[in-house]
């Protein structure tokens, strides 16, 4: 562990130098409780594990609440580990942040309430659980997990401790998709039959880069965790990371909560019956979806995803984008905007429909009230992993090439036995998923 003397002079030395040290909760097991309950005054103190752009964003989201206090910094790249820490120190000059390579260290402070956690999509659903272990609240980015299977013991493990938990799908807070809900609530454009939703781009040609030796201040086997082993190319490492199988979905999985979010929230449709996905892979090293479309069948609900903006009313000019199409007229929407049609006549508002739902006072800013105040998030744990399922059913099909038929009940796949092993995956030792 660094101190906060120490933390600008960083070494490698004092960076890895847990790693021979025997860690606690390899999967179950950090049972290291908060040490006080939050009052509706007091400060908030977090830790933030995995550093790099979104993690950096959620360091300054956070050091710039007045009741918060960072106390640290944790990155398996010890670069990324300093030049944050460093960043922290120029926000919040007084700061005591401490700065780790193994998130297990943060995770045992009992003076910390809450983590953020902005690793690779592959770290996120054993950082949460471990968390919530540990008597920690967790802000976690998107997609909620690698598979479904986590999923589920993210669901049951938050349960079972009481944990407040934040998906990062910050666009949820904005006023647009607070109208856009309650417009499709309303009523005023019937029955919705048909939602497509989209997000144009996919997976590119990564060609075939060299192995290589992995860099002497990143830990890689603490970066690969649970995933399987797999020589180090630094094309599939950070960033890139998401174009592969074994740690993501590619554009499809990152960005379906962001969009996919609003018809879920709007409509609250369960889960699909049928699931036909259809798509391309790239060239190179790459494996996940050059381009994807996944066409659903939910009870009374047709819902079509798309790697291309559709050709209906409202959506050209949108790169994402949702559309309702109901029975009296229809609206499509992005992030900050919206348009209607209805009654013959183009509006973005509709002054007849009341203002229904309670504004958001911004997405951490939720979850740090929740964390003091033990209610529900915006995007807790039980909304948004039942919204992920869909796209994690939709990777399947698109990796066995085949329509599936969904159990929501059972949570299987019916008759396909390749599709139910694909919902969940053998960790790589020592690692292990606690259920």
């Amino acid at each position: 562990m660094t101190t906060h003397s120490e933390a600008t002079g960083l070494t490698r030395r004092r960076f890895l130098s847990t790693s021979g040290k025997a860690l606690l909760g390899t999967g179950a097991g950090l049972l290291v409780l908060s040490e006080r309950a939050k009052g509706a005054n007091d400060r908030v103190v977090v830790g933030h594990i995995g550093v790099g752009g979104m993690g950096n964003g959620h360091v300054g989201w956070f050091a710039g609440m007045p009741d918060v206090d960072t106390a640290a910094i944790c990155d398996v790249d010890q670069n990324r580990c300093r030049d944050t820490l460093k960043r922290l120190q120029g926000m919040r000059p007084e700061t005591k942040a401490e700065a780790y390579h193994d998130f297990r260290r943060v995770l045992e402070r009992t003076d910390i309430d809450a983590i953020s956690c902005a690793t690779p999509d592959h770290w996120h659903a054993l950082a949460t659980i471990l968390a919530f272990q540990s008597g920690k609240d967790v802000y976690s980015e998107k997609p909620l997990s690698h598979s479904l299977r986590e999923g589920q013991a993210m669901l049951a493990n938050g349960r079972r401790y009481g944990r407040v938990f934040q998906l990062g799908t910050q666009i949820h807070a904005g006023d647009n998709y607070h109208r856009v809900v309650e417009l499709v609530r309303s009523g005023v454009l019937g029955r919705i039959h048909t939602v497509r939703i989209w997000k144009n781009g996919g997976t590119g040609d990564m060609g075939y880069p060299p192995e290589t030796e992995p860099p002497a201040d990143l830990d890689y086997g603490m970066w690969l965790g649970p995933a399987p082993w797999h020589p180090y190319v630094a094309q599939r490492c950070h960033f890139n990371f998401r174009y592969f199988w074994d740690y993501s979905g590619g554009d499809y999985a990152d960005f379906w909560c962001h969009i996919a979010d609003i018809f879920f929230w709007s409509m609250n449709p369960g889960q699909p019956k049928t699931i036909e996905a259809r798509g391309e892979s790239p060239n190179g090293i790459a494996d996940t979806p050059a381009w994807i479309d996944v066409d659903y069948e939910f009870p009374d609900l047709k819902v079509y995803w798309t790697t291309r903006t559709p050709d209906v009313p409202g959506a050209a000019g949108k790169g994402i984008g949702c559309q309702f199409e109901g029975e009296k007229g229809s609206l499509a929407c992005d992030y900050g905007s919206r348009v209607i049609f209805l009654d013959g006549k183009q509006m973005d508002d509709i002054p007849d429909v009341p203002i229904t739902l309670p504004r958001s006072p911004g997405h951490p800013q939720d979850f740090v009230r929740c964390v003091k105040s033990r209610e529900l998030t915006e995007s807790n744990l039980a909304y948004v992993r039942e919204m992920t399922i869909p796209m994690h059913l939709g990777c399947i099909s698109f990796r066995l090439k085949r329509k599936l038929t969904w159990d929501a009940k059972k949570e299987q796949v019916v008759g396909d036995d390749a599709a139910n092993a694909l919902l969940s995956r053998p960790y790589r030792a020592p690692w292990y998923l606690p259920l």
